[in-house]
């Protein structure tokens, strides 16, 4: 359902039909034209009765009436053609008035005031110049029609400025309303961007480590199966049970959001103080994990930003990194910002690039992970720059902006 043609009935005629319009006004100049034959056989005393040109005439001045709002000075100018010589003849001049203010009124709906005022004032300047010159009863009663005139012409001028207000409501409404509908498509959109990068990040970890520690017990279980040591066995299968415990709550929580209401919290984000806890999963897969953090205090975005980011760099470093891997993670905070560097001396071979660089080396291909770290940094308002150390290994630098004055 169409809000303007609710609140604007008038409005909604102009993306009316041809044929629809054409018939509304066809029906209204047929109900004026009815008006005006009674008016003309019922009263007397102003003017003469019509004649058979009279008829003519009375009865031709509500044709153009069928086209005012198609054309609605053209129709005007039809309606004055007729209607000035049935006064000049002085048939009955109550009997037109209604097909004459109806198309005054349109002049007014219809147009500029500018053009509503010029041909009002042509109107009113002919038909009293012309009374008056017919004498001071004649013009008394011209002033007293006149007034009629203005009338209509007025409303005519009220009822668009009207129309033209409720319509810009209207408009600023639907703008508004769609406002709204694309703030909640960019919230959802962000959402769901969120919640992915939150699932990549944990599933991208949580397997790596997996995968490293099922690789150690398969090791074990090869090696010498005669003298088998099951110790070292058990202890990997409880790191992979661990890691997997670890996983599935992460992973609970992340879910939640998406059956949350929307006054339902999102529960408290990862930040620096699970950092310890990633070292150990880097520890427990057979990685040196050197970590060394500040006191520093973050904001909860910047710290859970801080969090995803080492935990994607030490899942890249585990993971591309080679047997002996030395990973050292720094945090340290400098004015209003943190400063993040997880570093790895992987096995990776010397280039050229430096630290700064941001294409990987060839054995650290750039997929959603690097692509993720940096959105992390981004929606903080921070930088980030991986690639590989001129000495061999991967670094990656951020700094994250934290607002809080060290």
């Amino acid at each position: 359902m169409d809000v303007k043609h609710i609140l604007v009935p008038g409005l909604g005629r102009r993306d009316a039909g041809a044929a629809r319009t054409l018939r509304e006004d066809a029906l209204l100049a047929a109900a004026a034209a009815v008006a005006a034959v009674v008016i003309a056989l019922t009263t007397s005393g102003n003017g003469r009765h019509p004649d058979a040109l009279g008829w003519t005439l009375l009865m031709a001045a509500h044709v153009p009436s069928v086209f005012r709002r198609r054309a609605p000075v053209r129709a005007f100018l039809g309606l004055v053609v007729c209607v000035a010589p049935y006064h000049a003849l002085d048939y009955n001049h109550t009997a037109p008035m209604a097909v004459s203010m109806t198309a005054l009124y349109t002049i007014a709906v219809t147009g500029r005031p500018l053009r509503t005022l010029f041909l009002g004032a042509g109107v009113l300047g002919i038909m009293l110049g012309v009374k008056f010159g017919e004498g001071m009863t004649e013009g008394t009663e011209a002033l007293r029609i006149s007034g009629w005139i203005v009338a209509f012409l007025l409303v005519g001028v009220i009822v668009r400025v009207h129309r033209q207000y409720v319509a810009s409501v209207v408009e600023r409404a639907e703008r508004a309303e769609r406002t709204r509908e694309e703030e909640a498509r960019r919230r959802v959109a962000e959402e769901r961007l969120r919640v992915a990068r939150d699932l990549h990040d944990l599933l991208a970890h949580s397997i790596t480590l997996v995968g490293v520690q099922t690789s150690v017990a398969a090791h074990v279980l090869q090696a010498d199966p005669d003298r088998l040591d099951r110790a070292a066995v058990a202890k990997a299968l409880d790191d992979i049970a661990e890691t997997c415990r670890t996983a599935r709550g992460e992973l609970r929580a992340t879910l939640e959001v998406l059956r949350a209401g929307p006054d339902d919290s999102r529960g408290p984000l990862p930040g620096l103080d699970g950092l310890p806890d990633l070292a150990e999963a880097a520890r427990t897969a057979g990685a040196t994990v050197d970590l060394s953090v500040d006191n520093v205090e973050a904001p909860p975005a910047v710290g859970a930003a801080a969090y995803r980011i080492v935990q994607e760099a030490l899942t890249n470093a585990v993971r591309h990194g080679g047997p002996g891997l030395t990973v050292r993670v720094g945090i340290r905070s400098r004015g209003d910002a943190l400063h993040l560097r997880v570093a790895d001396d992987g096995a990776a071979p010397p280039s050229s690039p430096s630290p700064s660089s941001s294409s990987p080396e060839p054995d650290r291909p750039a997929g959603f992970g690097l692509l993720g770290m940096r959105e992390r940094a981004r929606s903080v308002g921070g930088t980030l720059d991986a690639g590989p150390r001129a000495q061999g290994g991967f670094e990656v630098a951020a700094v994250l902006p934290t607002g809080v004055a060290q």
